[in-house]
């Protein structure tokens, strides 16, 4: 039927359908798989971005094991799959990073750069108040060792009176 020159008009529907949609994480839930749908598609074109969504949501996109070389400054200085040039050749020629056309740029990099200066701060702020409350814990330590300390101290004055009780209730 396929193979019938001409013949592109289908008489009959689709024989098997899907009653469910494929999940890329139904079974894998390693940190791989986590980490791939998490990442941010930037520098490329919108071409390329729905590229790279398919790959990722029918799990055929495969992280790089190390760098690959830049087409432009010949480093190896490309850390995503499936891009041939950098990001910062991809800025500095305004070209897509996977194809290398002059194309509309979907998400720029630099806003990128700009969240992780905004998550860095985060966390510095973050940092900061995680060491008040270890000074906070650690002063609690310190309070909660020094009653641990006098109780102790409590309990073997009244363990010695007590033995003092003893011998003398035995000796008469």
């Amino acid at each position: 039927m396929s193979s019938q020159k001409g013949n592109v008009a289908r008489t009959r529907s689709q024989r098997h359908q899907n009653a469910f949609s494929f999940k890329n994480d139904k079974f894998d839930t390693s940190v791989q798989t986590k980490r791939i749908n998490a990442k941010l598609h930037d520098g490329v074109c919108q071409h390329c971005k729905e590229v790279l969504e398919w790959r990722v949501k029918y799990s055929k996109y495969k992280l790089l094991s190390k760098p690959k070389k830049c087409v432009k400054c010949l480093q190896k200085t490309v850390k995503d799959s499936y891009h041939m040039i950098c990001k910062p050749c991809a800025c500095e020629l305004e070209v897509c990073a996977k194809c290398g056309k002059k194309e509309e740029i979907v998400i720029p990099i630099n806003n990128k750069l700009e969240k992780t200066s905004e998550v860095e701060s985060d966390k510095t702020s973050n940092g900061r108040r995680r060491n008040r409350r270890f000074e906070e814990q650690s002063s609690d330590e310190l309070d909660f060792d020094l009653d641990l300390n006098e109780l102790e101290d409590e309990e073997q004055n009244n363990h010695s009176s007590h033995t003092k009780n003893k011998s003398a209730s035995a000796k008469t």
